[in-house]
């Protein structure tokens, strides 16, 4: 009978944790029932990650240990989700609103899809006045966005007991190593400075280039001595100078990403491999640490990645055919100025957002069952009441991310674009 009667009164607690908003003000201690008796359960704030990492919910819940680790963990995964959600949607407003005053437009951007909209519709527009006979070609250096393997192993440290803090083996699958290499590095180099570059320079050179020139050649466009009529603008490759950024061999100092030829020193930071330890080092691809609760992969998963730090994308942006040299030059420069900003989300976090998906579903799923787990149906009740509704946000923040990779991306696509289609 008394196992009955805590059933019938334990699922109403829990679907009012659920269900009821109000009840999860994280702000202070949660409300009392009539009637029953009264069990430890303050809040923190569920949008901090500073306030969730130094809640005690061992104590404030009496729940044992291994519990109160597993939903500290989801719980701080779910915030760094989160914010990770508000970053991408902060830089991406800025570098598409940005993109769009620098062609004209006056408006105000509350969001990501705002700003990148109307950069959108702007592009349109400024290409509709360079004529139907507009060609754009768009070369691009993609970011490399990677994570710290030091940053990684400590937080696995701090979040799994099991695992000792900086000492954690973290494996680099699927993408490649980069950091300060002292030696020689093999794969791409982004120069601290301009440097000699042995393989492709994108960015600056200033000497004799043959390759793709974003603005004026001065020597041979595809062979042939240029064209007066083509303004020093070559749509194929250029042999000689360029004023502005290329793709291409350069045959002095490069000022940006040099995919090298071989090995060579590598004044800036090396992406690919190194002849000795790399110093700093980062992963491109998936990050694997060792065996640990799947609640802390997450939460590291999602804190590493928002604060990622990404190469530079050098573009080269080549325009032909244009009737307007005023709106070609506002264009380009427009372009060539706010486009990488737009790269990093939509090349950069766009390779991860699957993973990240996943990681947010694994964070609700697993939070569910803990909490249920938990014991005490008072408990679970105040339990679910704190934390279940702000972590299953975290699919909201993903959603959100997908939806700035694929507006960012659709700035791409129309930066690229050739012809004169006014956007409507």
């Amino acid at each position: 009978m008394i196992r009955k009667f805590w059933r019938q009164v334990s699922w109403p607690i829990v679907f009012a944790g659920l269900s009821a908003p109000f009840i999860a003000n994280c702000g202070g201690g949660l409300p009392g029932v009539p009637g029953m008796p009264s069990v430890a359960g303050n809040c923190p704030d569920m949008a901090k990650v500073e306030a969730i990492e130094s809640f005690d919910f061992e104590k404030e819940f009496k729940i044992n240990a291994e519990v109160a680790g597993k939903i500290k963990a989801g719980a701080s995964a779910s915030a760094e989700i989160k914010e990770l959600a508000a970053k991408v949607d902060a830089d991406l407003t800025t570098a598409c609103g940005n993109l769009a005053k620098d062609l004209g437009d006056t408006g105000s951007y509350s969001n990501a899809q705002d700003a990148c909209n109307a950069a959108v519709k702007v592009m349109g527009d400024v290409k509709a006045k360079m004529g139907a006979n507009l060609k754009i070609s768009l070369d691009i250096s993609e970011p490399h966005c990677a994570v710290s393997i030091d940053a990684y192993a400590d937080c696995a440290g701090h979040c799994d007991a099991k695992v000792k803090p900086g000492k954690a083996d973290i494996k680099c699958e699927g993408g490649k190593m980069q950091g300060t290499c002292s030696a020689e590095c093999k794969g791409e180099c982004e120069m601290s400075a301009a440097a000699q570059c042995s393989g492709e320079c994108n960015g600056t050179c200033d000497a004799d280039i043959k390759g793709s020139c974003s603005g004026k050649c001065n020597g041979k466009c595809d062979g042939k001595v240029m064209d007066a009529k083509a303004n020093g603008q070559c749509s194929g490759t250029c042999e000689g100078k360029c004023d502005a950024n290329v793709k291409a061999t350069c045959s002095g100092k490069c000022g940006g990403s040099c995919h090298i030829s071989g090995a060579a020193k590598c004044s800036g930071t090396c992406t690919g491999g190194c002849s000795v330890e790399m110093q700093a080092p980062k992963c491109t691809g998936k990050v694997e640490p060792p065996q640990m609760s799947a609640e802390c992969k997450a939460k590291c998963d999602a804190k590493l990645q928002a604060k990622a730090e990404c190469t530079p994308p050098h573009i080269v942006l080549r325009v032909s055919g244009s009737a307007d040299a005023t709106a070609q030059a506002k264009f380009q420069a427009a372009i060539e100025k706010n486009l990488p900003g737009v790269l990093k989300v939509a090349l950069g976090i766009g390779k991860r957002v699957g993973e990240l998906q996943g990681e947010a579903q694994v964070i609700v799923d697993g939070a569910g069952a803990t909490v249920q787990a938990s014991g005490d149906p008072m408990v679970v009740g105040r339990l679910s009441a704190c934390v279940l509704a702000p972590i299953k946000g975290s699919l909201d923040a993903v959603a959100k991310v997908q939806a700035s990779v694929k507006v960012s991306v659709n700035v791409q696509a129309s930066a690229s674009a050739s012809g004169s289609a006014k956007s409507g």
